[in-house]
């Protein structure tokens, strides 16, 4: 397990890692910030677009040759990236780790459940998610350590050494179980004839737009409303990843026992966790350390949350149903990043915090639409 919560830290670190170094690449290359924005739009929206479909392409192939070969693919990329010659090939050389990223999760989530019994599925799910919490949280921070103190080129280097262990530590230690018979495409596209299905894929929207539509600016909120400085907000931001951490182990308990009710009562925690900042934000250390690590637990629940309830919407497609949950999730974070830049247009930088709590009404509203609808996160009629 330990190789593949290593290897969803290097592909979250590689995808997001360009946030951290954006400065350099303007300047390297010669062109705009919004230009090298594109780096990040380009990769999520394949991811988006492409994800679902990229993964039924894979679903006949072992897992195991699916995680080795994307690890080696995003270490390659990475070496190759860090002498790039102009902004076009670097471009270039985000497109196959983008088509490779949902391939890799969706084997890499469904390996992970196949480690723990079935009681213990929504454990595993959080176990692996703590590598998509470090990429996340962790991973912009280093790369732009060890930009600024090596050099430009030793931040590839070092999505490309995190990956390329990965890589052997799952060629070595990982079983080669034989895979079940795949099913049919036309079997894995039937889960989308259930409204079930895609009730969860609305609310894994909106739940990530909930998330990002404040953590895209927690920076810029912290420096603005909070008055605290740089070096503050990255202290703070370490805060908040180790609250994600401890939080997705909790929800992963919670989700095994009490799935409906955690789904259903999570959106409520989330906009508690947002007024608590906006009511309670103080420049007082340790006031804020208290409200950034209960909002990192809350706003990284999400992860969990919403990809067992999609996840176990189509128990028997999985590695499909994570590929949407996958594109899902990347469609919620454009939307949410969207709509919170434009409710700081409208309003200043506290509307990120309205712009959350509309989110986060919508998604309980869905969730519990689901909830009611069906008796069960599988989709089955509820009983009268």
């Amino acid at each position: 397990m330990i190789y593949l919560i290593l290897g969803l830290f290097g592909l979250y670190t590689l995808e997001f890692g360009v946030v951290g170094i954006l400065p350099m690449i303007v300047e390297r290359f010669g062109i705009s910030v919004s230009q090298a924005g594109w780096l990040m739009g380009l990769f999520a929206l394949i991811v988006a677009v492409l994800g679902p479909f990229l993964v039924l392409l894979a679903s006949r192939l072992a897992r195991k040759k699916i995680l080795v070969g994307a690890l080696l693919g995003f270490s390659v990329c990475s070496v190759l990236s860090a002498f790039a010659p102009n902004f076009e090939t670097l471009m270039a050389l985000r497109v196959i780790p983008a088509m490779l990223h949902p391939v890799f999760f969706a084997a890499a989530f469904s390996t992970a459940v196949s480690l723990y019994p079935k009681e213990r599925a929504a454990h595993a799910t959080a176990l692996a998610v703590v590598g998509t919490t470090l990429g996340l949280v962790l991973g912009v921070p280093l790369t732009t350590w060890v930009g600024a103190r090596i050099s430009y080129e030793a931040s590839f280097y070092f999505c490309a050494l995190a990956t390329a262990v990965a890589a052997l530590g799952v060629l070595i230690k990982l079983p080669d179980h034989p895979r079940a018979a795949p099913l049919s495409f036309g079997k894995q596209l039937a889960v989308l004839r259930s409204l079930s299905v895609w009730l969860a894929i609305i609310a894994t929207v909106l739940v990530f737009s909930t998330m990002f539509s404040v953590y895209s600016y927690a920076a810029e909120y912290l420096k603005t409303q909070v008055g605290m400085d740089g070096q503050t907000i990255s202290l703070m931001l370490v805060i908040f990843g180790i609250g994600g951490v401890v939080g997705n182990l909790l929800v992963g308990r919670l989700l095994s026992r009490h799935l409906v009710v955690t789904a259903v009562g999570y959106p409520v925690v989330l906009a508690v966790a947002y007024l608590v900042l906006y009511g309670f934000g103080s420049l007082s250390w340790g006031s804020m350390s208290v409200i950034v690590l209960l909002w990192g637990a809350a706003h990284t629940c999400g992860l969990v949350v919403t990809q067992v309830w999609l996840t176990s919407s189509a128990p028997q497609a999985h590695e499909f149903a994570t590929s949407l949950y996958v594109s899902s999730a990347n469609a919620g974070v454009v939307i949410g990043a969207s709509m919170g830049g434009l409710f700081i247009n409208a309003f200043g930088t506290t509307g990120v915090i309205g712009c959350g709590l509309v989110f986060a009404g919508l998604s309980l509203l869905v969730i519990a639409w689901k909830a009611l609808a069906f008796g069960d996160a599988k989709g089955l009629p509820a009983r009268a």
